[in-house]
């Protein structure tokens, strides 16, 4: 018995010690390079934290952006889905309740033309960005609530739509909080 404790031990400790201690000092030393050495890009306006670039926040006034709906309420401690699978009736009546609200404050828009993203959680809760569709979607809400032509609120979309990484990984993708700080600036 001894011979089979001895060595289970042993290596409990060194996992332990690995995992736990060194994974974790490598980890951290690594984020001591990048901006803001790993603690988030915030972004100020007037010197004032507003946000982070990468991690998604609400908007549910009528003259912004909305984001894309969070499971987990855009809190960046306990990102996660809600686990719910697509055949789960709260889930269900709950991206109805959602696909309900964007129709009553986008009535011009036909119930087939929501992006999905719109109405559903993301993997993670916290994306911060929409696809070019899911804020063009609801440029037409905008520009009359803020009293602007619908040309200049879908220019300003396209000039903050980020292309794909070195132009072929990933989707085409909008930063909803920049999106909506340069549309309070115009």
């Amino acid at each position: 018995m001894k011979t089979h404790i001895v060595p289970a031990l042993l290596m409990t400790a060194t996992l332990f010690v690995l995992l736990v201690v060194i994974y974790p000092l490598i980890v951290w030393g690594f984020a001591q390079f990048a901006p803001e050495k790993g603690q988030g890009e915030t972004v100020s306006v007037n010197g004032k934290v507003v946000g982070f670039a990468k991690v998604g926040q609400k908007f549910t006034e009528d003259k912004y952006f909305w984001s894309r709906p969070s499971a987990v309420e855009y809190n960046a401690a306990s990102s996660g889905g809600s686990n719910k699978g697509p055949s789960n009736s709260d889930y269900l009546a709950q991206v109805q309740a959602r696909i309900d609200t964007f129709l009553v404050h986008n009535p011009t828009i036909p119930k087939s033309a929501i992006p999905a993203e719109l109405v559903t959680a993301s993997g993670s809760g916290l994306d911060p960005d929409l696809s070019p569709q899911g804020a063009e979607v609801q440029v037409a809400r905008i520009a009359k609530i803020r009293n602007l032509p619908e040309d200049k609120v879908n220019e300003l979309v396209k000039t903050h739509t980020q292309g794909p990484l070195l132009g072929l990984f990933g989707p085409s993708k909008v930063n909803i909080l920049a999106l909506n700080l340069a549309l309070d600036n115009l």
